[in-house]
């Protein structure tokens, strides 16, 4: 809708990973370091924690763009699963076709499988995405699949991604194998001001903007206050505040817009969730949305 108005090939905030929109900042240049270096160095398992939306997922399409055509990788983005349910997924993501109706003859095949690979030198990757949901009952099955091994070298490389209860649910006592395994670990933290500023026009440019300083100084402050370096977060209210000013038929975003988009999406007074987030509310941010102008556009 605002696309051709301030002169877009395509929108700049989408909350899909698009890879074409790959940004890094230190934190996700570190993760993703983080991750190369556990395939490539056979640690066995890796863990990656993070808040919500500050770019977990799209930091594992950056780590799977960049695996050569030899890794095999098995994604599992819902990990609420009984564990034949489980290695029947893994199965399906590995391409292994072999039927099996226990555990035992999964395992048996799954091993075969990996020792295959393994004397062509094939990489295999396990990335399971929120684990934080995954019962202590399954981490103890994934654990297991670390015993599959030679003398010098762990058949299957693991890593785990989730929120920060993760680390809390690694903590707990029977748990403790599994937590001793763990090679790597990596916690992605929110963007700081300059880094969310980085990354607002980097998107725009490869969105296709051309001009300039189409948020201002204040707009970009404020986006910070609000978002707390969150990049989904910030997305949102970019795409809303952009939908605003066009319908405004106003040239430039200014801090007004984003406090009007953030009270729109109450975010004032929610509990910190990155640095900056929401700590500090001036007495005018208390009032209520004029109105409820996101509603027109749904």
């Amino acid at each position: 809708m605002y696309c051709e108005y301030f002169g877009f090939a395509k929108r700049p905030f989408e909350l899909t990973p698009d890879p074409s929109f790959l940004y890094l900042g230190e934190a996700h240049r570190e993760g993703l370091a983080t991750l190369v270096y556990g395939v490539q160095s056979g640690k066995g398992f890796v863990l990656i924690t993070g808040e919500v939306g500050t770019g977990k997922t799209t930091l594992l399409h950056a780590l799977l763009g960049q695996l050569d055509s030899a890794t095999a990788c098995a994604f599992i983005f819902n990990p609420r699963l009984e564990p034949l349910d489980f290695f029947h997924v893994l199965f399906e993501e590995l391409g292994i076709e072999t039927p099996c109706r226990t555990k035992a003859e999964y395992l048996l095949t799954l091993n075969k499988f990996l020792i295959e690979r393994l004397e062509k030198n094939e990489p295999t990757l396990l990335i399971v995405d929120e684990a934080q949901n995954l019962s202590a009952e399954m981490l103890e099955e994934i654990r297991l699949l670390s015993n599959l091994e030679t003398p010098t070298s762990k058949l299957i490389q693991i890593m785990l991604v989730g929120q920060p209860e993760l680390k809390e649910l690694l903590a707990r006592p029977e748990l403790r194998q599994l937590r001793q395994r763990i090679g790597l670990r990596h916690h992605l933290r929110p963007f700081d001001e300059n880094e969310l500023r980085e990354y607002v026009d980097e998107r725009l440019a490869r969105a296709g903007y051309t001009g300039k300083g189409l948020f201002r100084r204040g707009a970009l402050k404020e986006l910070y206050a609000v978002t707390g370096g969150i990049p989904r977060l910030a997305n949102s209210v970019c795409d809303s505040a952009l939908l605003l000013a066009y319908s405004r038929e106003k040239q430039q975003l200014d801090a007004g817009l984003i406090q009007e988009v953030a009270e729109e999406m109450e975010l004032y007074g929610q509990e910190s969730v990155g640095e900056g987030f929401g700590n500090e509310l001036r007495g005018d941010r208390h009032r209520k949305p004029r109105r409820g102008w996101l509603g027109l556009f749904r």
